[in-house]
């Protein structure tokens, strides 16, 4: 389930931004929660982020309605 999730957020986020091979997600297990680091290029953070957060938003509720594992899904914008 991990391996869909990841697809499905580099799915949705490549085509919003003007440097597509400078996206990554890193994953990181905790005990309760499934963390999904996303690092995309500086000046495409905004694009990511939206006017107030509308973009990351919409994004964090699709992938939240993946089930992983029983465990939470976290979705974050690294710098």
């Amino acid at each position: 389930m991990q391996k869909d999730v990841k697809e499905l957020v580099l799915t949705i986020v490549k085509p919003l931004v003007t440097q597509p091979d400078e996206v990554s997600l890193e994953i990181i297990e905790g005990e309760e929660f499934m963390e999904y680091h996303l690092k995309v290029a500086d000046g495409d953070i905004g694009r990511i982020i939206g006017r107030q957060g509308r973009i990351i938003q919409a994004i964090r509720t699709v992938v939240y309605f993946v089930p992983v594992e029983g465990k939470k899904v976290r979705l974050l914008v690294d710098q």
